[in-house]
């Protein structure tokens, strides 16, 4: 594990919760970092990416509108605002980090760091 995420919880739908997503311990070097979430009995699935030298960010439909992504420097630390949560954004969220390019930071394969996960819970 190389990178941590916190920030995980149980929420109410329509609630929000702020994950956070920091390198553990050894230097990082990325272009882009990013959220991916794994529901249960799903595959792992995009959120959310920034380029980590820049404004670019990029969204999954399902979350685009609801979720920020954004980052520290200062704090080499990754943050995903979700707001409006619904019952099907239950997932383990993992963030991810990477020297990918634009064309393939929605792919799980492009990032080589990964966090150990966090559990974000939404009830109805």
């Amino acid at each position: 594990v190389q990178l941590q995420a916190f920030g995980g919880g149980l929420v109410q739908a329509g609630g929000s919760l702020r994950l956070a997503c920091a390198p553990s311990g050894r230097t990082i070097s990325s272009t882009y970092r990013g959220w991916f979430r794994q529901a249960t009995g799903k595959e792992r699935e995009f959120v959310a990416a920034i380029r980590w030298s820049g404004g670019f960010t990029y969204y999954a439909d399902s979350v685009k509108g609801r979720f920020t992504i954004s980052k520290d420097h200062a704090k080499n630390t990754m943050y995903l605002q979700m707001n409006s949560l619904k019952p099907e954004d239950t997932a383990v969220y993992y963030c991810a980090a990477g020297r990918g390019i634009v064309t393939t930071i929605s792919i799980a394969t492009a990032y080589g760091y990964w966090g150990q996960g966090t559990l974000v819970t939404v009830s109805s």
